[in-house]
């Protein structure tokens, strides 16, 4: 899909999504309004997984291949990444004060643990920055996001694993624990956001392809 065709397709999404949150399904019975924010805060969550995801796989296609591509889709990857999981942070402070009262809880491991991989990969970018551009940057990037995807299945258990009150578990072993209108605007906005960082990582990688080409053609000028 074009990248033009790609954005207007998000565009519909995102508006498909956001009038499902407000209009269509019903508010919690506990919670009231302020759990509707569970379907941004929850997709953006899996969103940046999927992210640092890609970053690794494209990181291990760098190293096998030595492909230059390869690295820069990793490098763009984990910055979308970053700041899908920014955004994770940012909404579940918001939803815990809104429901519970705290912007923030060091005894959950749930929090601390997803805290633990977002800095891990902000740090991904003061090491490759560190590094004069080649194939040694490339390198130590490309085995230091393979590092990190190890805390991904581990930042997720640790909420499915949680008995504590800021991660309710929604899907089990039964299926989704939600109503069929509730499922439908999970899925749909799950979506939304996943076509949101496919069309912001389409757009990056094509500036950073851009930008290459033009430093090739000064070094070939100077």
């Amino acid at each position: 899909m074009k990248t033009h065709a790609l954005a207007v397709a998000t565009a519909a999404l995102v508006g498909l999504a956001v009038a499902l949150v407000f209009f269509y399904v019903p508010s919690d019975a506990d919670q009231g309004f302020s759990q509707r924010i569970f379907y941004f805060h929850v997709p953006i969550a899996l969103t940046s997984y999927v992210c640092f995801g890609w970053g690794a796989w494209k990181a291990l296609r760098y190293l096998r291949s030595r492909d230059a591509r390869a690295d820069t889709e990793s490098y763009v990857a984990i910055h979308q990444g970053v700041m899908f999981g920014a955004l994770t942070l940012i909404t579940g402070s918001i939803w815990a004060k809104a429901s519970w009262g705290v912007w923030w809880s060091w005894g959950e491991n749930q929090l601390v643990l997803f805290l633990v991989l977002f800095l891990f990969y902000c740090a991904y970018f003061m090491l490759r920055f560190s590094v004069d551009a080649g194939a040694s940057r490339a390198n130590m990037s490309a085995v230091y996001a393979l590092f990190g995807v190890v805390l991904i299945p581990v930042s997720f258990l640790a909420i499915r694993l949680s008995q504590n009150f800021i991660h309710p578990v929604v899907f089990n072993s039964h299926g989704p624990q939600m109503t069929g209108a509730q499922f439908l605007t999970f899925c749909v906005s799950f979506a939304a956001v996943l076509a949101v960082f496919a069309t912001l990582y389409r757009v990056e990688l094509a500036g950073k392809r851009i930008d290459a080409h033009l430093r090739e053609l000064r070094e070939l000028l100077a």
